[in-house]
């Protein structure tokens, strides 16, 4: 429920990204769209019977519930169902209605002179979605995989041979195939490849050059010896390679994932940290090696990977690292609801292989164990997670 006084202080501050003002005689495509929009970003409330300048106007339309009721069920597609309220005499007698939609776990579009229109909500402004916007947009909601589609150019020969044997053959414990042909079959049913191509998910995991096909698939590492950035780093490098490290067969590294690169980096660039403990000397790392690993596969793991114009950011600082992965938190996550434990990811496929070699939880428990309580227990601080527009940012401090 809306107060006056809330609702007056929503007016006076104007459109905004989940604000819109229409008159009660809008055209009901018109209606249908804005709440279309915001249903496709996070909610939003549309407020009938004020002008886009603020000015409040009043409501004139008959039953107006039940036509808002009817756009909803007849205009948008699949259906949503708002919240709708009148309040009385918000200003000069005059009443005003609010109609507010959450964000969809489905897709929603406006369904107009036989048409669907896919709408989007940027800024105070709600327009059409361009190919990469849908393309992110039905990621987002479940709808389509990224990590499943075929990487153009590449076959089975672009796939480490070694990585693969060790996966299937020591971590899975089967039988390993005797050709070419049974590998393909393998590979395809277990989304490693298509019948065409090898896979986003497969050329992240196994790649012999992932950064050949993907570029966007390293991690961007820089470390300052400040609590800024500055022209001068300690160390700036890009880290490449698989996600899958090479073990022998005792599950020993014999090379490196790039998570190995990623911890190594962050150990060469801070400090150690030397308390007593009766008595004795002892060395501890400024952070957790099971909360950093855990902040490092996260964002390989759950980073959208249709964002293809930046890769994973780790920045060391003297006082924090932070790790900035692209894309938003998946299907309905919040920064709140990882800190409980809600599962949730885009990337089954590398969820799926990385928790083989176990680099997670396998419960999705990692976030509240690994880094909120491994940060409690480590140094007594509380680490950040901060979703930024098209980024999710992990922050632990020293």
């Amino acid at each position: 429920m809306t107060t006056q006084t809330e609702l007056l202080e929503i007016i006076a501050n104007g459109e905004n990204s989940g604000v819109e003002f229409k008159r009660d005689d809008v055209r009901a495509q018109d209606l249908a769209k804005e709440l279309v929009a915001f249903s496709n970003l996070e909610g939003g409330v549309l407020i009938l019977g004020v002008e886009d300048n603020g000015t409040i106007t009043g409501l004139t339309r008959d039953n107006l519930e039940e036509w808002v009721m009817n756009v909803c069920r007849d205009k948008i597609r699949p259906p949503i169902n708002p919240f709708f309220e009148v309040l009385c005499g918000v200003k000069d007698n005059l009443d005003v209605a609010t109609v507010r939609v959450t964000s969809g776990y489905n897709t929603h579009v406006l369904w107009h002179n036989n048409t669907n229109r896919y709408l989007i909500r940027v800024g105070s402004q709600t327009r059409e979605a361009s190919p990469e916007e849908l393309e992110r947009l039905f990621q987002q909601r479940g709808s389509i995989q990224a990590e499943l589609r075929p990487v153009s150019g590449t076959t089975l020969a672009n796939l480490d041979q070694r990585r693969l044997r060790n996966y299937f053959g020591e971590i899975r414990q089967q039988d390993l195939p005797k050709d070419e042909d049974a590998w393909r079959i393998l590979l395809i049913n277990t989304k490693v490849m298509t019948e065409e191509a090898v896979t986003v998910g497969g050329m992240l995991l196994f790649g012999l050059m992932p950064n050949r096909f993907l570029p966007h698939a390293g991690i961007d590492a820089v470390a300052f010896s400040g609590t800024v950035q500055d022209y001068n780093a300690q160390e700036r490098t890009k880290l490449l390679g698989p996600m899958a490290p090479l073990l022998d067969k005792g599950n020993n590294l014999i090379e490196s994932s790039i998570v190995e690169q990623a911890l190594d980096f962050v150990q060469r660039n801070t400090r150690v940290v030397i308390e007593t403990q009766g008595g004795r000397r002892v060395e501890r790392p400024v952070y957790p090696p099971d909360a950093l690993r855990e902040a490092i596969v996260n964002a390989l793991i759950h980073r959208d990977y249709l964002l293809t114009s930046t890769d994973i950011q780790l920045t060391v600082y003297s006082n924090r690292l932070e790790i900035l992965s692209p894309g938003r938190l998946p299907n309905g996550i919040t920064p709140d609801s990882m800190r409980f434990g809600t599962r949730s990811t885009r990337n089954e496929l590398l969820k799926d292989v990385m928790r083989d070699y176990r680099y997670m939880e396998h419960m999705g428990m990692g976030v509240p164990r690994k880094i909120i309580l491994g940060m409690r227990e480590h140094n007594g601080s509380e680490p950040d997670l901060i979703e930024q527009d098209e980024r999710f940012l992990v922050r632990l401090h020293a």
